[in-house]
């Protein structure tokens, strides 16, 4: 990583950046924001969010945005990098009283040209389901909070369902619903339906089938976010409690546990093969976490306050076999099998394959994942072979092979959108898709759409029906000691960090899993260093999401920011040259 220069140098906010794969340009008419822009002393403590949806309308422009600032929802088209954005037109703009959006996810199984569902959090607890193109509201969960008081903290549709809907709150609870159903007058029952180390899963008690279905208890502290696997069969959640919690969703089981160096786990994400699992949180570090062996691989130390956004970027995932005869040639005639970079992204799955397939040759895999945090700093890592395989000799491949923008074609030509047929994209856990629709979240598995609700709610049934007669454990008393090595504690959020937002003390005792298989000490695994770690915003990052053509953030200011991929600048090219402010290339 190149080093940064003096004071003023440090402060400089950066519109561009080089990577090997080449120059990310920061778009400046291509960033959305409410339309009228206000200080950012009245955007409240709750992060500004984002999510896409592609509409499949027959403009060719079916991408849609959804972000909200303060007490504020907005619903825009979105048009990228192929034309700057129109603030005074929103398709749908609401605005609430008594509460705040936190948190909204679409559902990209049912989303038309003429309607889309989308779900929204709120500080209070409340989750409403609304239609932003029809501007209707369909529905409203937990209205009377008798369910749960606590600020919804994550929400997302339970892919290739469409109905179910999983819900996540500061408490420290998580509830599943269906939308077909109601909430009850009432507050629930419960009946016990699992439990185990730290986590304990209930069905509501009623004559007649009412939301929520189930009542997940996960950890101590508040549950800051969950995500679910490329393939929908696992649930990885993070917590205030420093633990990450692995759970095959169906079957309510445990299938893995690990503890953060210090404090908190704030952002968690799945690589696009589903293979590991990386989170960010108040030790300032980065988390990588194998799926298949339990363990984590990896750290990266970069951010110098608490990482809020962790993400996979598919679209710089680089899988290469060595095959002397297929690289025996110069570096000019590399690249130019580079070139075809497509046909290449689309082979991805059957390469990664071959790792565990009889063919002796052997894979070269690099990973490409960021991260944003409250320091205002975009972070790149790439995850390469020598880390996920360190017993494995390092390749030719290796030292010839750029992460680079596979999905690219030349500058000036279009290439397809991931997302224009309105369709999810399979994602077995053993590969890695060729692209992945513009979505903040994984995407779903592959489940038809006349069947997939009735699939995902026998699954459920089954679930309950299985562990309904499961006793209960014992829990274990476990007792608070915090962690003595100097982090920051989120100085940059100044008020932010609300009553909501404090560290919980919880019953864990950290001296006695540091250097354990739960929490090695740094010393015990490989550090990562960022390729790159540029300040973008004056105020703490709260969004990532890596698009096929661009890179999407946003900050607490409330601004929506598009930076674009190598050659990808398209229509806006000679505007933002002319235009945008001249930044630093490191």
């Amino acid at each position: 990583m190149a080093a940064e220069g003096g004071g003023k140098e440090m402060n400089e906010i950066k519109t561009q950046f080089t990577t090997r794969e080449g120059l990310y340009k920061l778009l400046s008419h291509s960033e959305y924001s409410r339309p009228n822009r206000v200080p950012f002393n009245s955007q409240g403590s709750n992060p500004v969010k984002v999510s896409f949806v592609n509409v499949n309308d027959q403009s060719g422009n079916g991408d849609r945005i959804c972000f909200n600032v303060g007490r504020e929802l907005y619903f825009y088209i979105y048009k990228g990098v192929r034309k700057a954005a129109d603030l005074s037109k929103p398709i749908d703009k609401r605005i609430y009283k008594g509460t705040q959006p936190t948190c909204h996810d679409f559902n990209h199984l049912t989303a038309t040209a003429d309607s889309v569902s989308l779900l929204v959090g709120f500080s209070a607890g409340q989750v409403q389901l609304i239609d932003p193109i029809k501007k209707e509201t369909s529905k409203l969960f937990n209205e009377e909070r008798l369910i749960d008081k606590a600020r919804v903290t994550s929400v997302k549709w339970v892919p290739g369902s469409e109905s179910l809907f999983l819900v996540a709150h500061s408490s420290g609870s998580m509830f599943l619903y269906n939308v077909e159903y109601t909430c009850g007058t009432t507050a629930p029952h419960y009946q016990l339906l699992k439990q185990g180390e730290s986590f304990a899963v209930h069905t509501c008690k009623s004559k007649s089938t009412r939301n929520p279905l189930l009542k997940w208890t996960v950890g101590e502290g508040a549950l800051n976010e969950f995500a679910f696997s490329p393939d929908g069969k696992f649930l990885a959640c993070v917590s205030q409690d420093g633990f990450l919690r692995v759970f095959n969703f169906d079957s309510v089981e445990l299938h893995g546990t690990m503890k953060s160096y210090f404090g908190g786990l704030l952002c968690v994400c799945w690589s696009p093969d589903g293979k590991y699992i990386v989170t960010g949180g108040e030790d300032d570090l980065v988390t990588v976490w194998s799926f298949v062996d339990c363990r984590v691989i990896a750290r990266g130390q970069g951010h110098k306050s608490w990482v809020s956004v962790v993400a996979f970027d598919p679209n710089t995932t680089s899988v290469e076999e060595t095959d002397p005869m297929e690289f025996s040639g110069s570096d000019e005639d590399f690249q130019e099998l580079m070139s075809f970079g497509r046909d290449r992204a689309n082979s991805t799955q059957s390469r990664l394959s071959k790792r565990n397939s009889t063919d002796s040759r052997p894979v070269s895999v690099t990973y490409r994942f960021g991260s944003v945090g409250q320091d205002t700093q975009l972070c790149l890592w790439d995850l390469t072979e020598d880390i996920l395989f360190p017993h494995q000799p390092l390749s030719r491949t290796r030292t010839h092979t750029n992460v680079m923008n596979a999905t690219s074609p030349p500058a000036g030509s279009a290439g397809p959108n991931p997302g224009s047929n309105g369709n999810t994209i399979t994602t077995p856990v053993n590969s890695i898709p060729p692209l992945l629709p513009r979505s903040n979240s994984l995407p779903h598995s592959a489940v038809s759409n006349t069947g997939s609700k009735s699939s995902v709610d026998s699954a459920i049934a089954s679930g309950v029906s299985k562990f309904a007669t499961l006793s209960l454990h014992d829990r274990k008393e476990r007792h608070d000691k915090d962690h003595k090595r100097n982090h920051s504690m989120g100085h940059i959020s100044s008020k932010s960090s609300d009553k909501l937002n404090l560290v919980t003390k919880n019953k864990t005792d950290s001296a006695k899993t540091l250097g354990t298989p739960l929490c090695p000490r740094m010393e015990d695994v490989p550090l990562l260093e960022p390729l790159i770690c540029k300040k973008i915003a004056h105020e703490r990052l709260t969004v990532l999401i890596f698009l096929e053509d661009c890179i999407v953030t946003a900050c607490q200011e409330g601004f929506i920011c598009t930076w674009a991929r190598p050659g990808k600048v398209g229509l806006l090219s000679s505007q933002n040259q002319a235009n945008s402010p001249s930044g630093t290339v490191v």
